[in-house]
């Protein structure tokens, strides 16, 4: 029997918190997460709109790599306009969003295919999504949290994906539903003022898409990333059968430290510490474990949590980096949380990181950083 349909089957257990009464001399034992403790990376290779300036393609020996030093997960963030045909010079339209296109969809299949070879569970994620990313730079032709023709679009996609692996193991294929939900004021201003999707807008849409992913899949698992951009829970959606992903970049001032797209004013910042004070506050393990300790509930709560990204962009000095994401990884690990870098090669990678601070190895012909592997490792 697989573990995800023993799982399934033993829901009683899986879906609730449980303790042992003190008078059996036992202290109290919490239900293990429900969701797989993956450890992994995110690979951008279908992460822009554009394929003329998609990054550079994962080649198989990076993935053998992975596996070889014992990780076990990727997730695929895609942009859907990355594989539909339309005329790029000029905005999409609404029909255009339905063009597939089957040689740039097969091209996603075979990175997904050399992932399993090696065994690696791949979670595929919409990134950009029909009316929402949480990224500028491409100009949507209707909002998915308002416009009923966008969620048609959005459940259109992941029906077509959940048709294509609706023969593929529970253990090696799961669905990602979209990347870092937020409102956004204007969807083409990276920095306009952003709010929560409210729960009852997040559940239709969460819903609808499940529903759609459900006629194809019906045991597969279905990952929804946290409200406000990934950082909290989605209370509206609990009673379905869906794990919710949250992040790990928590304060930003650390992980996105000097980041054009997340600070308006990037080059004034305070340097970070960890543990120390930056600015009017102090940053420690303190503050993580009360930004954690809601989806912690969740896991106890009998809610599958996965940390889909966590990271650092390479501006932060690395031993601050790597001091805090030591925070971050022990309190995911320590509650059964496994957890995705953004991402394998570049920036924030393992791989040709680009940092100045760092003493790199070299790597068959890459610039490997052997103290973030190390620590990855430890987790």
């Amino acid at each position: 029997m697989q573990r995800r349909t023993f799982i399934k089957n033993t829901g009683i257990l899986a879906g609730m918190s449980l303790s042992i009464p003190d008078t059996f001399g036992m202290p109290d034992v919490k239900v293990k997460n429900k969701l797989p403790k993956w450890k992994g990376f995110n690979l951008l290779d279908f992460f822009s709109p554009d394929p003329s300036s998609a990054r550079k393609k994962t080649d198989e020996d990076q993935i053998k790599w992975m596996s070889d030093w014992g990780f076990d997960f990727i997730r695929l963030p895609m942009a859907y306009p990355a594989y539909i045909q339309f005329d790029r010079s000029r905005n999409i339209t609404p029909q255009e969003v339905y063009q597939i296109d089957e040689k740039a969809v097969e091209r996603i299949e075979n990175l997904v295919s050399i992932a399993h070879k090696y065994k690696m569970h791949v979670s595929l994620n919409l990134h950009r999504a029909p009316g929402y990313c949480v990224n500028a730079g491409f100009n949507e032709p209707y909002i998915l949290w308002r416009d009923q023709e966008a969620l048609d679009a959005f459940c259109f996609h992941w029906n077509m994906w959940a048709k294509k692996y609706k023969n593929s193991s529970t253990d090696l294929i799961s669905f990602d539903l979209l990347n870092e939900p937020s409102l956004r004021e204007d969807m083409n201003d990276q920095l306009s003022k952003r709010s929560s999707v409210p729960g009852a807008v997040y559940r239709k849409v969460a819903l609808a898409a499940f529903e759609a992913i459900r006629k194809e899949n019906p045991k597969h698992l279905v990952i929804a990333d946290g409200n406000d951009v990934g950082s909290s829970v989605i209370p509206e959606i609990t009673d379905l059968d869906i794990g919710q992903s949250c992040r790990g970049y928590h304060p930003g001032i650390i992980s996105h430290y000097k980041a054009p797209w997340a600070n308006k004013d990037p080059e004034n910042l305070p340097l970070p510490k960890w543990p120390g004070q930056v600015g009017n506050q102090y940053l420690g393990r303190e503050m993580l474990e009360k930004y954690y300790k809601p989806w912690i509930d969740l896991v106890n709560k009998g809610v599958g949590v996965h940390c889909g990204e966590c990271g650092c962009w390479n501006k932060t000095p690395h031993a601050v980096f790597l001091a805090w994401f030591e925070d971050v990884l022990d309190i995911l690990s320590s509650n059964g949380i496994g957890f995705s870098l953004w991402e394998f090669a570049g920036d924030f990678g393992v791989l040709d990181s680009r940092r100045t601070d760092v003493a790199y190895e070299d790597f068959h012909g890459h610039k490997l950083d052997r103290k973030l592997l190390n620590l990855l490792l430890k987790y």
